[in-house]
């Protein structure tokens, strides 16, 4: 999904309001699919980060972009990587827990094991850590770049089973476009690599 986004990005005009741009997302949901919702979100997003790339600048941007363009949701935030443990950083909500270990909550579980978790009852889930207890279902979307864990992108709501296999992939499609405006300069060059696995 993110290639066809990223491919059919525009770049909004500095000019435009975050509202001009919220009027994408209430013709997506109107159409009731969360594809077009996440593809206007990613397009958005795109475009709301520009040539940014500061990462608690395009963090905080993105978090209140989410917050403000997903129904049904109570809390939006990143932590980011240090050491062994998520630390709080850019959100939306209520005040959360400024420090968690991997492998300890929806977040911890997401960084261990490097692949998103989807929640749909966090009070069934072992290790819950419950900084909103309003929130009742969770998915958390760790950020790799080039396998280097940056962080977690942590989504939260008050509904049960709120987050399914498309919020899944909507929002990794979101985290991709978040990660591609943290790459300055030249990417890796890979060709060693490849002549080394000949």
């Amino acid at each position: 999904m993110c290639g066809l986004i990223r491919s059919r990005a525009r770049r909004w005009n500095r000019g435009d309001t975050l509202s001009k741009q919220m009027d994408i997302q209430t013709h997506a949901e109107a159409a009731g699919s969360k594809y077009a919702l996440y593809q206007q979100i990613c397009e958005q997003l795109n475009g709301l980060l520009g040539d940014e790339q500061d990462f608690i600048a395009n963090a905080a941007n993105t978090a209140a972009l989410l917050f403000h363009s997903l129904p049904d949701v109570n809390w939006v935030g990143f932590y980011t990587t240090e050491g062994q443990d998520l630390v709080l950083g850019p959100f939306q909500g209520k005040p959360a827990c400024a420090r968690m270990p991997f492998g300890r909550g929806v977040c911890g579980a997401a960084a261990a094991k490097r692949k998103t978790i989807v929640v749909p009852d966090v009070n069934r889930f072992s290790g819950h850590i419950a900084c909103d207890t309003a929130s009742q279902s969770e998915i958390a979307v760790p950020l790799l770049n080039w396998g280097k864990l940056l962080g977690v992108l942590d989504i939260d709501s008050p509904s049960l089973d709120r987050f399914d296999e498309d919020d899944r992939e909507g929002l990794e499609s979101v985290v991709a476009v978040f990660l591609a405006s943290q790459v300055t300069g030249d990417l890796p060059d890979l060709s060693d690599y490849a002549a080394s696995q000949s």
